[in-house]
């Protein structure tokens, strides 16, 4: 699928949201061996990211307030973001970043409910072809079934899950203000990595050290930027070469945990990950 010309700058800026997914896992790793909860992180790169927003641009917070059904794309939002985070920081990369990006299977029950779309013969087709491709990644020598085998997998399923839920709501409110919709995400992020951080499962605030915060302060100019990036780049280009774009962040993320030693995935997981990956370029074209 060809970008048309003069669509350079909008591609480069999907790719540069693409590699800062692709490359969070390193920050967040590096933030765990200096004693910092992926969950504490989340919400602290959240503080800073989302003060330099509403500084940035402040008419977002009035268009949240006019439209409070944002605050249900917050939620979606904010916990696609904490279990992304926690799961790529507790397990392989490789491993987790295949199951998040089952988002094709998600988003057709959620189309059908949400936007009111019934799956076709190929979406089920694709369907199947990504399920199959779950059972290879899932299943392990000596297990019976190939089940989800610890928190990591069920983090990466329940974030692939509310992504491709955030997705059909932005679909469904798509008459909504950007700026508006922008906010509502970065309030997510905070709102939810906060709530499971006050809850205990990230164990006590930690204090602040200087071993840290530069991590969260790049975390929250990465973030940042994707974020606007995307913005800018998926206004311009084509939905499914947004999305054919942003596929680039499983490419990244498992090329660079493997070149550095961060994943060791079997051959087996290779072979699902090329289903999952030929399910999503096929919806992609659909």
């Amino acid at each position: 699928m060809a970008v048309r010309t003069g669509a350079s700058g909008p591609a480069l800026a999907l790719l540069l949201n693409a590699t800062v997914w692709g490359l969070a896992w390193l920050p967040f790793k590096a933030l765990q061996a200096r004693g910092l909860h992926p969950v504490w992180a989340t919400a602290f790169v959240y503080v800073l990211a989302l003060a330099a927003l509403l500084a940035w641009r402040p008419q977002g917070a009035r268009a949240l307030a006019r439209h409070p059904r944002l605050w249900g794309l917050a939620a979606a939002a904010g916990l696609t973001n904490v279990c992304f985070n926690w799961a790529i920081t507790a397990g392989d990369v490789v491993r987790v970043t295949l199951l998040f990006y089952l988002m094709p299977v998600w988003s057709i029950g959620l189309a059908w409910l949400l936007v009111g779309e019934r799956p076709t013969r190929a979406a089920l087709g694709r369907l199947g072809l990504a399920l199959a491709g779950v059972v290879l990644v899932l299943w392990r020598p000596g297990s019976a079934w190939p089940l989800p085998q610890g928190a990591a997998d069920w983090l990466a399923l329940a974030g692939g899950f509310c992504f491709a839920l955030t997705n059909a709501l932005v679909r469904r409110w798509r008459d909504t203000p950007e700026d508006g919709r922008a906010l509502a995400m970065f309030c997510g992020g905070l709102a939810m990595a906060g709530a499971l951080a006050l809850a205990g499962t990230a164990g006590p605030l930690p204090a602040l050290s200087v071993g840290w915060l530069p991590w969260v302060a790049v975390l929250a100019a990465g973030f940042l930027g994707g974020n606007l990036a995307l913005q800018y780049g998926a206004a311009r280009l084509k939905a499914q070469v947004t999305a054919l774009l942003m596929l680039s962040e499983v490419v990244i993320a498992t090329g660079s945990s493997f070149a550095l030693g961060a994943a060791h995935p079997a051959p087996v997981v290779w072979l699902g990950g090329a289903l999952i990956m030929l399910t999503a370029v096929l919806a992609v074209r659909q």
